[in-house]
């Protein structure tokens, strides 16, 4: 069943045509990601479905009684509303009653006994179910139980990715028949990802969202549409399903473009001859050659891909940094790291993965010793050149232009010892001429992180700081990215809830495991999930291990009842029970010399019958060994049940 149809679509904002006669629709169930690159119009075509946003030309057809819900990049709430409020808020036509609701029942559980409260909360509730809206307060607490939100919280209190988080819970209570996403995982960390891709998989109704997360769609994505010049196209299946029939897709066009051009290079060649053209009068011909020119300039080129360099300086010495024993919280609240023991070597390529509010940030500046530790030595190396991303965007000044925040002061930057111009460094990250001297502040959040790695790749560094580099960037900048850090010779220390990037980029990693624990993996972000389930699959056979040794050495099942507390030995068996230690001890150092005579060569130049009776005697060892454990195991078991 078509939910919403698209056609004949036409979208531009100046000169630039963000949709050119797009065409795409939506049937009931599917989840789709949209992509494309920054800048190409995919939040103007969500603004477009849900009505915010009138097209130029062309037609949007909804199934009649169709239900959406919309959430933006950067969702925006009342600050002085309570979570409770923020989610109700969603449902316009009952939100007051409901927010006078909850705060009646929180207000009742401080003061249960009063009449007034209790009076005003009757009288709501049946306020409520007379508008039919008494069940929504249950939708609400579930949502919230479910996405493990407080009511009472303040919305202005609350992280980035909590707010995600409130924002998805708000548009989840309407249920809507269409839920558009756009770029849902910002600010949200890996945990939290793999929340969202649950609860996106589990839900029945359609779903429409943009996102940069190349694993989210592998694991969420049932179709992918990509904007594209303006237009849509549509591929089945998954990320990677996308990326084989997009790779044959633009080898097709390349030969097709090749083949056109050439046509029309041989048509010039015979236009210029002029007088063969005027003699012959092949006016077919010469209409031919301008319906080519025509078509050649209204042919939309693929957009550029960002050429991406970095001066990687002189090397620094082989040791970054070293952590002993360290340890950092602040102002006593609980710690945020503890007892770590790490050595950093040039050319490290190192990841921090944990939740948000673990630590990371303040883990990297104890690295780079722009902290003290409060326990512990950090060493840190000579000859450092640091260049740091932060994904606050902090360094970038909002009025300066592309052009101050590259090369303050000067028109000519140098990388590697070459001078270039800082217009054409520009264009290297696609920022076109005409926009070099516009102010930061009228970039969207994906050209602010390309002009911050054009910033940070403008100047020589041997150590680069990543601190969440890959928020808002397209996929084709994403793969640029990952091919220049797996080639940058110098060290890199890399915050990224972005999981396919980690496992490209890094060479080992430092995970957060809870109680202000980092330990340290070799590889990216799947080796540490790898090695965290073989770790507790050991783990449980170790316990299981254990348990079984108990229980055998208690002499009974665990179902059995206990034995007495202490039972007397006579005489013969403490005796025995004394000496069984010592005999133990002996046919050990027996079974050790026998083990090395076996294992040395020069054995095997005796008899076979005497080879024969040192295999022999190392098996009675071996039974001999048994027989006196187990015998010392029940007699200590009597003495130490």
């Amino acid at each position: 069943m078509t939910l919403l149809s698209v056609s004949d679509a036409h979208l531009a904002f100046g000169h630039v045509a963000l949709l050119d006669a797009a065409e795409f629709s939506i049937e009931a169930g599917e989840r789709i990601a949209l992509i494309g690159r920054n800048g190409t119009g995919k939040s103007s075509l969500l603004k477009a479905i849900t009505g915010d946003l009138a097209l130029d030309q062309g037609e949007i057809v909804r199934r009649s009684g169709l239900t959406h819900a919309y959430v933006p990049q950067e969702p925006a709430f009342e600050p002085e509303h309570s979570i409770f409020e923020a989610v109700a808020a969603g449902l316009a036509e009952h939100a007051t009653s409901l927010t006078q609701w909850r705060k009646v029942v929180d207000r009742l559980e401080t003061e249960p006994d009063n009449t007034e409260l209790l009076a005003d909360m009757t009288r709501l509730q049946g306020a409520l179910e007379a508008g039919g809206a008494w069940d929504l307060t249950h939708q609400i607490d579930r949502m919230l139980s479910k996405l493990a939100l407080d009511p009472a919280a303040k919305v202005s209190q609350l992280s980035g990715g909590l707010r995600k988080r409130v924002a998805i819970a708000r548009a989840l209570v309407l249920e809507p028949d269409l839920l558009l996403l756009d770029e849902p995982t910002n600010h949200l960390d890996i945990d939290a990802i793999h929340w969202l891709e649950q609860l996106l998989v589990e839900r029945r109704a359609a779903t429409l969202f943009i996102t940069h997360d190349r694993q989210m769609m592998d694991n969420v994505a049932t179709r992918i549409v990509e904007l594209d010049r303006g237009r849509l196209r549509s591929y089945p299946g998954d990320f990677s399903a996308y990326q084989t029939r997009k790779a044959d897709e633009l080898a097709q066009e390349a030969q097709v473009n090749a083949k056109f051009d050439r046509l029309l290079a041989q048509e010039e060649v015979w236009i210029r001859k002029g007088v063969e053209a005027r003699r012959t009068r092949n006016e077919g011909r010469v209409r031919r050659l301008e319906a080519l020119r025509h078509a050649r300039s209204e042919r939309r080129e693929r957009m550029g891909r960002t050429r991406l360099e970095v001066d990687t300086g002189e090397r620094s010495a082989r040791l970054v940094a070293e952590l002993q024993g360290v340890s950092k919280r602040w102002n006593e609240g609980p710690w945020l790291v503890r007892e770590l023991e790490t050595v950093i070597q040039r050319g490290d390529r190192i990841g921090l993965i944990g939740p948000n509010g673990a630590g990371k940030t303040t883990l990297l500046r104890l690295i780079l010793g722009e902290l003290a530790p409060d326990e512990g030595r950090v060493r840190i190396g000579t000859g450092l050149q640091v260049a740091y991303f932060d994904q606050l965007r902090s360094q970038l000044d909002e009025e300066a232009s592309l052009v101050e925040t590259i090369s303050p002061g000067s028109e000519w930057i140098e990388i590697g010892g070459v001078r270039t111009h800082v217009m054409s460094y520009l264009g290297r990250f696609l920022f076109a001429p005409e926009r070099a001297r516009s102010p930061v502040k009228s970039l969207s959040g994906g050209e602010r992180n390309r002009l911050l790695l054009a910033r940070l790749f403008a100047r020589p560094a041997n150590l680069l700081v990543l601190d969440e580099p890959t928020n808002d960037l397209d996929i084709d900048t994403l793969e640029l990215l990952e091919e220049l850090l797996t080639e940058y010779s110098g060290t890199i220390l890399l915050v990224s809830h972005d999981r396919a990037f980690l496992d490209a980029v890094v060479t080992q990693s430092l995970a957060f495991e809870g109680d202000a624990r980092w330990v340290e993996y070799a590889g990216g972000y799947s080796d540490v999930i790898v090695a965290r389930g073989r770790r507790a699959a050991d783990q449980a056979v170790k316990a299981s291990t254990s348990g079984k040794s108990s229980s055998a050495l208690n002499g009974r099942s665990s179902t059995e009842a206990a034995p007495p507390a202490r039972q007397k030995l006579s005489y013969k068996e403490q005796r025995e029970l004394d000496a069984l230690p010592g005999r133990i001890a002996a046919l050990e150092a027996e079974q050790k010399l026998l083990s090395e005579r076996i294992a040395d060569p020069g054995t095997y130049g005796a008899s076979t019958s005497a080879i024969h009776e040192l295999h022999s005697r190392f098996a009675e060892i071996e039974d001999q060994l048994m027989t006196c454990l187990d015998r010392w195991s029940a007699l200590e078991s009597k003495v130490r049940p």
